[in-house]
């Protein structure tokens, strides 16, 4: 049975007096109110929205289109129909009634102004998206909208835990990031289950159009609870050695004969951002030297380490001057074949167990710069690792295992758990290396910076922190 208004309310209405919302319990106020029967001629039974779009229906959300026989699932949503689509949801929580809310804005202007006016009036929108309403609505904008249409607290959080290990460091939404507009919105209706993403790794797609049927499903999830989407993401990637490939960035350009730094660079990070450790390279048949390859198995070693944290210190190379193919294979002069992705996901571990204690005990927050972030774990590196001044060759103390585990390096394992701390917060960096020794280069809120974590352990308790985020030329003096 329709509910309907009660006699004070209606009054209220016609005198242009918005009322006090009454706020009926979700289970009171999301109540059908009218059946669904196939009104829609252009929504199949078969359809994966069918549910959705029946629920709307029932709720009194869908007036559909074409004199009410179809609901046009198919077709973009204006940003104007999301806004009313959401106004009524909330007027469902505010007063039982769909349009009770809207109704108190009485306008003169475009049929979508009481509803704009409603929302912003119970503080779920502002001018964000004022001089958008004829427009199509993005998957942004909708998520925008739907994240703030009914309080949090109804909710709760079932999907919050892996959407944050999974966003964060084994990238999934992928598409979704701090320049993404609305981010958060989007991230905490991933958390509440109304989104599973549009691929296997969740990507969002923010800026795309969304369809009626697409808007339809997320309304109806946060309706319903039984709706709602339990993620069940595969997160064992990082077993598998692919975490460390989520730190290195790659548009997938590849060079087969490159001729230069950048084209070597370019051609590094898409192997290690594939998972890979090994290039494979074709100039022209009897255009290389012995020399010529000697010089590249040189370059790739160098360009190698600026990416110290991956734990390759190695390379090895396999070519012929006859047909032009060269294949070099990265490794770990520490570990053996063997033991490398065992090591090297050992080292990833820690380095995330170290990342969330300090996160989880507000010692780094998301209000901090980058600098301030770098400076942290500056002063975590010097306070929990010591200089082995011991170590050979093929010391464990070169790796980023040892400074992170056992708490003894030299420079190359000191930068390479500092370099892996920065970028699992997203901050670019990379190294400068001299013939004995190696730091850390990273661009923090824009400024390019040289921090040497093993001269800022002192050695005598304290930390000395010029040598955190020196010049280029201070950097290179006080390395002698």
């Amino acid at each position: 049975m329709k509910r309907r208004l009660p006699a004070l309310l209606l009054a209220l209405l016609l005198l242009g007096i918005v009322p006090t919302p009454a706020r009926a319990e979700p289970d009171q106020a999301f109540v059908p109110v009218l059946t669904y029967e196939g009104q829609f001629t252009d929504v199949h039974a078969s359809a994966w929205y069918y549910a959705n779009v029946k629920a709307l229906y029932e709720l009194g959300l869908a007036k559909g289109q074409g004199g009410g026989a179809l609901f046009a699932p198919k077709a973009d949503i204006t940003v104007a129909e999301m806004i009313a689509l959401t106004a009524r949801l909330r007027s469902l929580y505010d007063y039982g009634q769909s349009e009770a809310g809207p109704s108190a804005y009485a306008s003169s202007g475009a049929w979508y102004a009481p509803y704009v006016s409603y929302l912003k009036g119970a503080g779920v929108i502002g001018v964000e998206l004022d001089g958008l309403c004829e427009r199509p609505a993005t998957r942004a904008q909708v998520a925008h909208l739907l994240a703030n249409a009914l309080p949090g607290e109804l909710f709760g959080s079932p999907n919050g835990k892996l959407v944050s290990l999974a966003h964060r460091d084994y990238g999934y939404i992928p598409d979704v990031t701090e320049s993404t507009p609305y981010q958060q919105d989007i991230l905490r209706l991933y958390e509440w289950g109304i989104l599973d993403g549009v691929d296997g790794t969740g990507s969002f797609r923010p800026e795309e159009r969304i369809q009626r049927g697409q808007a339809a499903a997320m309304v109806t999830r946060l309706v319903y609870e039984d709706l709602r989407i339990t993620l069940d993401w595969d997160l064992s990637d990082l077993e598998r050695g692919t975490g460390m490939a989520l730190l290195v960035e790659s548009d997938g350009t590849f060079y087969e004969a490159p001729a230069s730094t950048a084209e070597i660079d370019a051609n590094i990070r898409r192997m290690l951002a594939r998972g890979e450790r090994r290039v494979v390279l074709r100039y022209p048949p009897n255009s290389l030297t012995s020399q010529a390859v000697d010089t590249l198995l040189e370059q790739h070693l160098n360009v190698i380490r600026l990416y110290v944290e991956q734990s390759y210190n190695a390379v090895s190379c396999a070519s012929s001057i006859r047909t032009g193919s060269v294949t070099l294979t990265f490794s770990s002069s520490l570990y053996g074949d063997e033991l490398l992705e065992e090591y090297r996901n050992a080292t990833l571990r820690a380095a995330t167990a170290v990342r969330d204690r300090l996160w989880a005990n507000g010692t780094i927050t998301a209000e901090m710069t980058e600098r301030e972030k770098a400076l942290a774990y500056f002063t975590w590196i010097c306070e929990n690792c010591a200089f082995d001044f011991n170590s050979t060759v093929n010391s464990m103390s070169h790796s980023g295992y040892s400074a992170l585990i056992d708490g003894l390096a030299v420079c190359d394992g000191y930068t390479a758990a500092y370099n892996l701390f920065l970028k699992l917060e997203g901050i670019t960096c990379s190294t400068v290396s001299t013939e004995d020794h190696i730091w850390t280069v990273a661009e923090l809120d824009g400024t390019v910076c040289h921090i040497d974590t093993t001269w800022g352990d002192d050695r005598s308790g304290t930390i000395a922190y010029q040598y955190f985020g020196m010049t280029e030329a201070e950097a290179f003096s006080r390395a002698l």
